[in-house]
């Protein structure tokens, strides 16, 4: 267990807080047995912490038929590996080898997504995730042809073009803070758990 500060910004205390962040805190000790770092980090400023998470929310806790909760996750790793946030790297890969019972998938789409064991539908999502994340102005109407005859409709190019805006914002200020990564997001997902 690390010594060293989660972040160069104070974290308040609990008792301090709103209560509908305490209680958000509660559910997510209760959930994953302990409380992210992102959570305590953002947790400074109320507002944006409400704002963050109703976003991060909506964009990330739903499964639709043209992209599953684990393809969210594999644009997260991809973009944020990009971005060198290993904070979103590890924690995001973490879900990710949770949500698609892989323990490989997320060191490899850190790594290098195009050797990744994934499909050419799933290169070209991340494809687009990362021409969003570091070429957004480049985007055309190709780019959106490309991904409808792999079977991608226009929400799901809306929601991977918006996880990976929204998570550029996250990777910048988890870089910002220097917000450290919490010990229990290492070993998630990798081996199986026991019963």
């Amino acid at each position: 267990m690390s010594s060293q500060a989660i972040s160069r910004f104070p974290i308040p205390e609990y008792a301090d807080l709103p209560a509908d962040i305490q209680q958000r805190f509660k559910d997510v000790q209760e959930k994953a047995g302990f409380i992210p770092n992102i959570f305590l980090t953002l947790s400074r400023r109320p507002d944006e912490f409400r704002a963050f998470f109703a976003y991060h929310d909506t964009l990330m806790d739903k499964e639709t038929p043209g992209l599953s909760m684990a393809e969210r996750e594999m644009i997260v790793v991809t973009t944020s590996a990009r971005n060198q946030c290993q904070y979103c790297v590890i924690a995001h890969g973490a879900i990710l080898r949770i949500r698609a019972r892989n323990p490989q998938i997320a060191d490899q789409l850190a790594a290098n997504y195009r050797k990744a064991d994934i499909s050419a539908r799933q290169q070209a999502m991340l494809d687009f995730a990362l021409k969003v994340s570091q070429q957004a102005e480049t985007v055309n109407e190709s780019d959106y042809e490309k991904l409808n005859t792999l079977g991608f409709d226009d929400e799901d190019i809306w929601d991977i073009g918006a996880i990976s805006a929204f998570f550029g914002l996250s990777n910048r200020i988890v870089n910002l803070s220097s917000m450290r990564t919490n010990d229990e997001f290492f070993l998630m997902g990798r081996v199986p758990r026991e019963k």
